[in-house]
């Protein structure tokens, strides 16, 4: 019988429903080791992906058809008490530990870990977030992995240069120092820190010298997501997809609408815009208020939406990793507006398969252009198309992933790893020093 080394995956959200960049491709991810490797899941449960009880109970029976082992996902403590929040935040001054140290900090939690080990011994441990690095202390002696979604110090700072007030701006600056130190401490010990792209494998090597890091791309489903003329384009329509109850989406859609959008009106008054996600009911009635524009909220399938319109913006300004909005986009062929930052570390060529624009006046103007030229439209929609069949197709992604776990277990055997060797090349592997 074909041996099938088992994985420890904890997790600080639980990924299931796959609608967030975080929780689509922490979900495809899991698919793909599946494959050959038996997955236990330990996963922390986030309010804004599973409001109560029975949508985590919902969300663990959907993922026990993908993984081996799910257990009980644990609620983050400080989301539902802001006495625990603002205890979180105190004991994080004080002692000069960073806050996610305590905000991952559950009982139920520890439990769960500890009953997961003791039942199985893992030959892998995968960290799908370096938010949950005060448990690597608690951890069996094996190769661990960390997924690296951002490179949270910068994103940090990124988020406080925007900020106007001095004390919030000067107290997230002090958080990002305080992971900074966490990314230092932490990553040259892992075996390997999955990031996004050769921009965050950089800046990772950059803050923590000695860090092996290994580019595994945000990918997509490219079947699932394909080119369709069902339901047929809306003259007009511009779409930006992403739940504002993350700030980067947040903030993207107020420069949108306050910068970019009358700019487009004022050009083109027929011009509709729809956005797409999660918000506040509250955000969902003011958005909607401006002229042209329907906030829809969450939706049970994006693709109709995405095949009526004629272009996609993401006017992203703070974060990192790589947006997977932009790779869905590709996917079904539609032409993306982007800032540099949106588009930060994806093949992304410009006038091949992506505008990019990083003032209100070149984004609208980029946008009216697609607007009102099909051949524009027609060039980047197959660009993109072409770039996610080619460098990020899950199927791409999962074969080079797994080749990599089994060198971490099996350097010199394992099996025949075919055309995962190659697909893991095409993924640019970066190798840093031995731990």
């Amino acid at each position: 019988m074909f041996y099938r080394p088992h994985i420890l995956f904890l997790c600080h959200c639980l990924p299931y429903p796959p609608e967030a960049g975080a929780t689509s491709r922490t979900f495809n991810i899991l698919k793909e080791l599946q494959k050959e490797f038996d997955i236990s899941l330990v996963a922390f449960s986030r309010s804004n992906h599973q409001r109560g009880i029975q949508e985590r109970e919902n969300s663990c029976r959907a993922l026990e058809q993908i993984v081996s082992q799910v257990y009980a996902a644990v609620p983050v403590a400080s989301e539902h008490s802001m006495l625990r929040r603002i205890w979180d935040h105190v004991r994080s001054l004080a002692t000069s530990r960073s806050y996610t140290f305590y905000e991952y900090w559950r009982t139920e939690f520890q439990t769960q870990l500890r009953t997961a080990v003791s039942r199985r011994q893992p030959d892998l441990i995968h960290i799908d977030s370096l938010d949950l690095h005060r448990w690597v202390r608690d951890l069996p002696q094996v190769p661990i992995t960390c997924t690296h979604h951002d490179i949270d110090s910068e994103l940090l700072r990124r988020r406080a240069a925007k900020e106007k007030s001095i004390v919030v701006r000067s107290y997230i600056d002090y958080q990002a120092h305080l992971i900074e130190q966490v990314e230092r401490e932490f990553c040259p010990k892992f075996n390997g820190n999955l990031v996004m792209s050769t921009v965050d494998a950089m800046k990772l090597e950059t803050v923590a010298p000695g860090t092996r890091t290994i580019i595994v791309p945000n990918g997509v489903d490219t079947h699932y997501f394909s080119p369709t003329t069902d339901p047929s384009p809306v003259p007009g329509r511009v779409i930006f997809v992403g739940p504002t109850v993350t700030f980067a989406n947040r903030d993207a859609v107020e420069y949108l609408l306050r910068n970019i959008w009358p700019r487009i009106l004022a050009r083109d008054r027929s011009a509709s815009m729809h956005l797409i996600g999660r918000c506040s009911d509250s955000d969902q009635i003011r958005y909607s208020g401006d002229p042209g524009v329907s906030s829809l909220g969450q939706v049970s399938d994006v693709r109709p939406h995405l095949a009526q319109a004629c272009c996609c913006v993401v006017p992203i300004r703070i974060g990192g990793g790589t947006r997977m909005k932009i790779l869905d986009a590709w996917a079904v062929g539609k032409p993306v507006v982007s800032t540099s930052i949106g588009c930060e570390g994806l093949h992304a060529v410009e006038g091949e398969n992506i505008l990019i624009r990083d003032t209100p006046e070149g984004f609208a103007g980029a946008v009216l252009a697609l607007l009102s030229d099909p051949e524009l439209r027609s060039k980047l929609g197959r660009g993109g198309r072409k770039t996610v069949e080619e460098k990020y197709s899950w199927t791409v992604i999962g074969h080079g992933l797994r080749a990599y776990y089994w060198s971490c277990l099996r350097p010199t055997a394992g099996p025949d790893l075919g055309n995962s060797s190659r697909a893991w090349k095409d993924c640019n592997v970066n190798r840093g020093p031995e731990v």
